[in-house]
């Protein structure tokens, strides 16, 4: 059956509300615990650096993807660093044999990889689950404007369908593991 992998998007910002570095740190140890390989943007800046540090202290596999420009940026505890040329060629990377994408709160570059990651999944190019965790509403707007999409026919709601949009991380796994 192979590895079992998911990608964690998030943001690589600094001074953000601790609840969110709290999230990632919760969904990297329930992803551990079933023994997943965590795919990350590999930084150990912002929630990134969440992501790294609990991949790291829960002894799991984690793969960091990080663009040749960013070098410096890495965290230095990744079981696997792959580097890119590109910011798109570092998506893809990331998306690469993964079975699940996770947006966690972030910023306009995590907003992108939901973007593109829906994208795919809508042409057939991803066939992993999504989620965007809407910790505290964080993702309302966005829902608001993919159904804003729907209602203008410009999204049909099969396509709306393929992201998920948990409160919880709990509520996540267990929609994860059923």
């Amino acid at each position: 059956m192979g590895e079992r992998k998911a990608v964690i998007f998030c943001s690589a910002s600094y001074g953000l509300d601790p609840k969110y570095g709290m999230a990632a740190r919760e969904a990297v140890r329930a992803l551990h615990a079933l023994n997943w390989t965590i795919v990350s943007g590999g930084s150990f800046r912002g929630t990134m650096g969440d992501v790294a540090e609990e991949a790291y202290r829960c002894g799991g596999r984690h793969i960091g993807v990080i663009p040749r420009f960013m070098k410096g940026l890495e965290y230095p505890h990744l079981t696997e660093l792959v580097w890119t040329d590109t910011m798109s060629q570092r998506k893809e990377a990331m998306r690469a044999g993964t079975r699940a994408a996770i947006a966690l709160p972030g910023g306009i570059g995590t907003l992108d990889e939901l973007i593109e990651t829906h994208v795919l999944a809508k042409l057939g190019r991803y066939d992993g689950r999504l989620y965007a965790l809407n910790l505290d509403g964080f993702y309302e707007p966005f829902k608001r404007l993919l159904d804003h999409y729907v209602a203008a026919d410009m999204l049909d709601a099969d396509s709306r369908r393929l992201i998920r949009f948990p409160e919880t991380v709990e509520e996540m796994m267990t929609d994860f593991c059923g």
